[in-house]
C-alpha cells in the first residue's frame, strides 16, 4: 500500500550536520525522514523557496526534457529501504505508456516540486524505518526518535511547507 505525503520541511541534522527531507502524511501521524546530500537539499531548498536561479539546474533541465518529450511524471513512489538505504521510483506516462524509472528518493522529490507530481512512501518503507530506529544503538535511536517527537514548527526555519 503506498501512502501518500507531503514535504514537511528541510533541515539539517544537529548531529551530522547533513541535510533532511521530512515527509509526513496527511494526518501527521507517520514521519519519514530522509537524509540527502548537499546538492539534492539544494535543488529542493531552491524550489520550496520559489527561487529561479539564472540556468537550468539538472532538475529543472530533467522537467524541460521530459515535457518535450511529452512525458508526465504521474508520482513517485519511495519504494525500498535496503542497508539504511532509500530508494525510489518515478512513474511516468509516456505516450500513454507507463514506464517506472530508478532513481535517488533526493532526485525524485526534487522532480516531484517542479512537476507537482504527488509523492508516496509503500507502507513496508514506513515500517521498515520504523524497526530500524527500534532495533538500531539505543542511544541513537531513542535521541533521534526524542528529537523527531519534539520538533518544532521553528526548527524547520524557512523551508517549511
Amino acid at each position: 500500500m503506498e501512502i501518500e505525503m507531503k514535504i514537511k520541511g528541510l533541515m539539517v541534522d544537529p548531529v551530522t550536520n547533513m541535510p533532511i527531507v521530512i515527509l509526513k502524511d496527511e494526518a501527521e501521524e507517520r514521519v519519514l525522514p530522509i537524509w540527502v546530500g548537499i546538492f539534492e537539499a539544494n535543488a529542493i531548498a531552491l524550489r520550496i523557496e520559489e527561487i529561479q536561479p539564472p540556468r537550468p539546474m539538472t532538475h529543472d533541465l530533467l522537467c524541460d526534457l521530459l515535457e518535450s518529450l511529452e512525458a508526465n511524471v504521474e508520482k513517485i513512489v519511495v519504494s525500498d529501504l535496503k542497508d539504511n538505504t532509500y530508494f525510489a521510483q518515478i512513474h511516468l506516462d509516456v505516450a500513454g505508456r507507463q514506464r517506472q524509472i530508478d532513481a535517488r528518493p533526493s532526485d525524485a522529490i526534487a522532480l516531484a516540486l517542479r512537476t507537482q507530481a504527488p509523492i508516496y512512501v509503500h507502507q513496508e518503507v514506513l515500517d521498515q524505518s520504523r524497526s530500524l530506529d527500534e532495533s538500531g544503538e539505543p542511544s541513537n535511536s531513542e535521541r533521534l526518535r526524542r528529537w523527531f517527537e519534539n520538533l518544532d514548527p521553528e526548527d524547520f526555519s524557512k523551508y517549511e511547507m
